[in-house]
């Protein structure tokens, strides 16, 4: 079974327009989405909509859950004072501009899915198992790894939230991050995603997706967001 999973959308549909295009491409059988599905950019609605029309099975994000539930902060690690600022802009802003109705929408999102593929278990969560707001890195030691594995009680852990996608080996297990749609943070601005294979074996393609990131820098710094998430964009350095 072929799967594709998105994450980390983070308001900006014109990448999502292009990976959702580049998945029909790819010959998937279905698509999920680990989270994160507004913040940042200025098309909270646009995404939560398609998402909603497309009918993508989607876990709830730190970001979709601090809008939602109208929380002053999304629980983000940030390095310092000017990068927890900014964040609260974007979730004010975003709240702001976020519909009741799909802010309801938001709110109604699970905080797993859990899926059995050909005796696989397979775990779809933001962050961990434990929290939508832990972050798994790729150099996370295995010891702590193999924990979060027997946390989720799964053979394949999915997750999102770091904005860097990997896919890390551990016996017969796996952790596959899919980094992100909206706000990669590789140092290349164009839009990352996973297809995940999963039969006796299981691989993973880590999907590179070019999209127009000029138009979204531009509405960003056309809207009241702050300007710095455009040239954020324009980067790839989340």
């Amino acid at each position: 079974m072929r799967i594709a999973v998105i994450s980390d959308i983070h308001a900006n549909i014109e990448a999502m327009k292009a990976v959702l295009a580049d998945i029909e491409r790819n010959s998937v059988e279905r698509v999920y989405c680990t989270g994160d599905l507004v913040g940042y950019a200025p098309f909270p609605n646009e995404v939560i909509e398609l998402i909603r029309e497309k009918q993508i099975p989607t876990v709830m994000g730190n970001y979709d859950d601090a809008v939602g539930n109208l929380r002053f902060t999304c629980g983000c690690d940030y390095k310092d004072e000017k990068a927890q600022a900014l964040g609260e802009s974007s979730i004010l802003w975003t709240k702001e501009n976020t519909s009741e109705e799909n802010k309801e929408f938001l709110r109604s999102l699970p905080h797993e899915i859990r899926l059995d593929v050909n005796g696989k278990r397979v775990l779809l969560v933001h962050g961990s198992p434990g929290k939508l707001n832990e972050y798994i890195y790729k150099d996370t030691p295995a010891e702590k790894m193999l924990e979060y594995l027997e946390q989720g009680q799964a053979e394949i852990l999915i997750c999102g939230h770091v904005h860097l996608p990997y896919h890390l080996v551990f016996g017969d297990k796996h952790i596959i991050n899919a980094g992100s749609v909206g706000k990669p943070k590789h140092g290349d601005p164009r839009s990352t995603y996973v297809i995940v294979n999963i039969e006796e074996t299981v691989s993973v393609q880590i999907k590179l997706v070019e999209y127009n990131f000029e138009f979204t820098a531009r509405a960003i710094e056309s809207s009241l967001l702050p300007s710095e998430f455009a040239e954020l964009i324009r980067k790839g350095i989340g």
